[in-house]
């Protein structure tokens, strides 16, 4: 065994290297489609806030008027 030297030959490198760029793309991708789902729901929640609140607004109220003679 101490008679063998590791050998590390560039095919070797390549290889670990295109390993590592796939394994950052699959990351990239999984992230930017969670990125996408998490923006839709806050924009849903920003649209649904805004409806009712508008929607509340425009609600009529009894107006009571107090006059003293």
């Amino acid at each position: 065994m101490e008679d063998e030297q590791l050998m590390v030959q560039a095919s070797d490198i390549e290889a670990k290297a295109r390993e590592i760029q796939t394994a950052l793309d699959e990351t990239r991708e999984s992230v930017q489609n969670t990125a996408v789902i998490a923006g839709v729901v806050v924009a849903l929640f920003v649209l649904i806030a805004f409806l009712t609140g508008r929607k509340r607004g425009k609600r009529s109220r009894a107006l009571v008027e107090v006059y003293r003679v």
